[in-house]
C-alpha cells in the first residue's frame, strides 16, 4: 500500500496559511492589497487587540457578485491572472489566489460585498462554508476576521504582545498611505482612530501626518528617471535623520517590498550629508514595465527580483544626491522646540510622586519607535519585548498647504566673533549663523584633495624603496577587484607572496600623507567589505586626510583667519556638511530669537 497521499483542501489551505498569514499584520496587508486592486478610493482598517481579537477592512471598491463572493475563498481562484504568460507581467498587487482561503482556514470570516447590482454575505468558520446569501450592504466590500489561530494554538502562542502586533499593523497601513496617497486611509485601533489621510493624492500631506510639519516642509520632491525606470517621491533634508533605516520606504509599481540593495543605494546617496550611524527619511515609488520585475518569488510578496536592478541602483545614486545638492541649506535651529524638550526632560525628575506623562512637542515626528517597525524589515530579534517602547503620536490636523523645500544659495555672512575657540559667529539675513571651524575646514580640504587627485593622479613618482603591505590571503586573491577600486586614486598593488602586496610607485598627490600608513590603512579598509566600491575609498581616506589638515578646536582665530574660513567654505561645491556628514554651520532664526526675548 502506498504511503503518499493527496492532502485535503482544508489541510492544504492551512499549510499555505503558514506562508501567507504569519501574523495579523500579514492579513491586513493581503486584504488592503485586494481593496486597492478593486479600485477602492477609501479604505478603513479597524482592529481590536492588535488584530488578535478581530480585523475589519471596509472599502468602496468594485465589489463582487454572489458567485465571485464564494469563489474567492477557493484556493488559487483569482481574477488577476488567467494564463501562464500573465505571471511575467503582473499589474496587480494580488495574483496568487491564496490569501482569502488561507485566512479563512485559520479564522472566522464574514464577507459583505456589493458590486452595484447585487449584494451578498458569506460566512466561513475555519475553512467550512456556513452560509452565502443575499444581504443589503453598501457598494464595495467589508471583510471581518475574528478568532484568529484559535484552532491552531501553536501559531497563536508565537504572536507577541497586543501593542507589538498593533504597531506592525500601524506601520503597514502607513506604508500603504505613502505608496497610494490618492486613496483615503483610516486606521482605528480598539475603537480609537489613530491615523487618517484624505486621499487627495498629495504625498506631502501624508508625510506631514507621519513625520510632522518640519519634515514635510524640508522634503525635496523627486520626479526623474531613465528609459526603464521612473522615480517619484520625496527625499528629506539631511537635517532630519533616524536611528534606523525604517524611514526609507521604497515601492515598486505601488507595491511595498524589502529591497535591500535599493535601500543601500539610497543610504549611499546620503553618505556625504549625514553621519554614518544615522539614516535618511526617503519615500520613493519606482514605476517600470511590469515585465522587469518578478513578484512571484515568495507567497508573502515582500520579496521581488528586478532584471535591471543595478541600473536602478546607479540611477538612484545619481538623482538623489543631485536633488539634495540643489536644495541643501544650513539647518535652522528651532529654539522653541529646544525649550520644550528641556522642559519635558526636567518634568521627569521634579515631581516623583506623580505619574510620568509624555508631553508631545508641537510637531511630533515619531509615530512609532524605530525598533517596533524593524521586524517588518526582518531585522528585529524575536526575543525583544517592545511594548513599552511604542510612542503613539496624536493625529495631526493639517491647516496649511505644505510646500516642498525650495532651492537656496549660500548666505551672505559677516563675521562678528568667535566662541570658545571652536565656533565662528556670523550674522546674515536669516539670523545668527554658527560655523564649526573644524568641520568647515574639513570640507574645504576634502574638496581640495579631491581636485588634486583628479588633476595629479596620472603624475607618478617612483618609490626609492617599494612599500610592502601585509594583508590576508583572501584579499590577495581579490587583487583585480582592489586595483579596479583604487585606479582613480592613481594606485596599483602587486601581489607579493601569499599574504602581502607591494607598491612601487605612487601619485604625486600623496605627498600630503605618510605613504606607508596610508597604503596599509587603505588595504585594511577592504577586509570587511564584501563589495569594494571606489566611492567608499575616496570618501573614507580623503576625509581622514582632510581631518588631519584642518583647524582644531580651542584655537583662537583672528578676524582675518575667520574671514578666510568663511570665504573658503563659500567657494566649496557642497559647503553645508563635512565629509563625515556633520553640518558645517547652523542658523538660529532671527524671528525665533526675537520670541525668546519677547520682542
Amino acid at each position: 500500500m502506498g504511503v503518499i497521499q493527496a492532502l485535503d483542501i482544508q489541510l492544504t489551505n492551512m499549510i499555505a496559511a503558514g506562508e501567507v498569514v504569519e501574523r495579523p499584520m500579514g492579513i491586513v496587508k493581503e486584504l488592503v492589497e485586494n481593496a486597492i486592486d478593486a479600485k477602492a478610493t477609501r479604505i478603513d482598517i479597524l482592529v481590536q487587540q492588535g488584530g488578535i481579537q478581530s480585523i475589519q477592512i471596509v472599502d468602496n471598491g468594485l465589489g463582487m457578485d454572489s458567485v465571485d463572493a464564494t469563489m474567492a475563498f477557493e484556493r488559487h481562484a483569482t481574477s488577476k491572472i488567467s494564463k501562464t504568460q500573465d505571471l511575467w507581467s503582473i499589474k496587480t498587487l494580488g495574483f496568487r489566489g491564496e490569501a482569502l482561503p488561507s485566512i479563512a482556514s485559520v479564522s472566522e470570516v464574514k464577507l459583505e460585498t456589493n458590486n452595484g447590482s447585487e449584494s451578498t454575505r458569506v460566512e466561513i468558520q475555519y475553512g467550512q462554508l456556513i452560509s452565502a446569501r443575499p444581504y443589503p450592504c453598501n457598494q464595495g466590500t467589508m471583510i471581518h476576521i475574528s478568532g484568529l489561530f484559535q484552532k491552531t494554538p501553536a501559531r497563536l502562542k508565537h504572536l507577541k504582545t497586543v501593542a507589538y502586533e498593533n504597531s506592525l499593523i500601524s506601520d503597514v497601513v502607513q506604508k500603504f498611505a505613502l505608496s497610494h496617497p490618492e486613496i483615503a486611509f483610516s486606521f482605528t485601533s480598539d475603537s480609537k482612530q489613530t491615523f487618517k489621510t484624505s486621499g487627495s493624492n498629495d504625498l506631502l500631506e501624508v508625510v506631514f501626518q507621519l513625520y510632522g510639519k518640519d519634515v514635510a516642509k524640508n522634503s525635496i520632491l523627486i520626479d526623474d528617471g531613465d528609459t526603464d525606470y521612473k522615480v517619484r517621491g520625496v527625499c528629506v533634508h539631511p537635517q532630519f535623520t533616524r536611528a534606523t533605516r525604517n524611514a526609507i520606504s521604497v515601492f515598486l509599481n505601488g507595491r511595498m517590498v524589502r529591497p535591500y540593495r535599493i535601500q543601500k543605494a539610497i543610504i549611499d546617496s546620503y553618505t556625504n550629508y549625514i553621519p554614518s550611524d544615522r539614516y535618511p527619511i526617503v519615500i520613493l515609488n519606482v514605476t517600470m514595465d511590469s515585465q522587469l520585475v518578478d513578484v512571484n518569488v515568495h507567497p508573502s510578496k515582500w520579496e521581488v527580483r528586478l532584471s535591471k536592478e543595478q541600473q536602478l541602483e546607479h540611477l538612484l545614486r545619481e538623482i538623489i544626491p543631485n536633488a539634495i545638492h540643489s536644495h541643501i541649506q544650513a539647518p535652522i535651529v528651532n529654539m522653541e522646540k529646544v525649550v520644550k524638550e528641556k522642559i519635558e526632560i526636567q518634568s521627569l525628575f521634579e515631581n516623583n510622586d506623580q505619574p510620568i506623562q509624555r508631553v508631545f512637542k508641537e510637531e511630533p515626528v515619531q509615530y512609532v519607535a524605530p525598533r517596533v517597525m524593524s521586524e517588518v524589515e526582518n531585522d528585529l530579534p524575536s526575543s525583544i519585548g517592545i511594548e513599552e517602547k511604542i510612542v503613539q503620536a496624536p493625529m495631526q490636523q493639517q491647516e496649511e498647504k505644505i510646500e516642498p523645500l525650495q532651492k537656496k544659495s549660500f548666505p551672505v555672512l559677516k563675521v562678528i566673533g568667535q566662541m570658545h575657540g571652536k565656533y565662528i559667529l556670523c550674522e546674515g539675513v536669516e539670523g545668527l549663523y554658527i560655523i564649526d571651524q573644524h568641520a568647515a575646514q574639513e570640507r574645504v580640504h576634502y574638496e581640495k584633495f579631491l581636485n588634486e587627485m583628479d588633476q595629479l593622479k596620472h603624475i607618478m613618482t617612483e618609490c626609492l624603496v617599494p612599500h610592502m603591505i601585509h594583508s590576508t590571503n583572501d584579499l590577495v586573491r581579490r587583487i583585480d577587484e582592489i586595483n579596479l577600486a583604487v585606479k582613480d586614486l592613481g594606485l596599483e598593488f602587486e601581489v607579493f607572496g601569499d599574504d602581502s602586496f607591494v607598491v612601487r610607485e605612487i601619485p604625486i598627490w600623496m605627498k600630503e600623507v605618510e605613504e606607508g600608513v596610508f597604503l596599509q590603512d587603505l588595504i585594511d579598509s577592504f577586509k570587511d567589505e564584501k563589495e569594494i566600491t571606489k566611492n567608499k575609498i575616496h570618501k573614507h581616506k580623503i576625509a581622514t586626510m582632510a581631518c588631519h589638515h584642518s583647524i582644531r578646536f580651542n584655537r583662537i582665530l583672528n578676524e582675518t583667519e575667520m574671514n578666510e574660513v568663511v570665504s573658503q567654505l563659500e567657494k566649496c561645491e557642497q559647503p553645508y556638511h563635512c565629509p563625515h556628514g556633520r553640518p558645517t554651520f547652523i542658523c538660529l532664526d532671527a524671528s525665533r530669537l526675537e520670541k525668546e526675548f519677547y520682542r
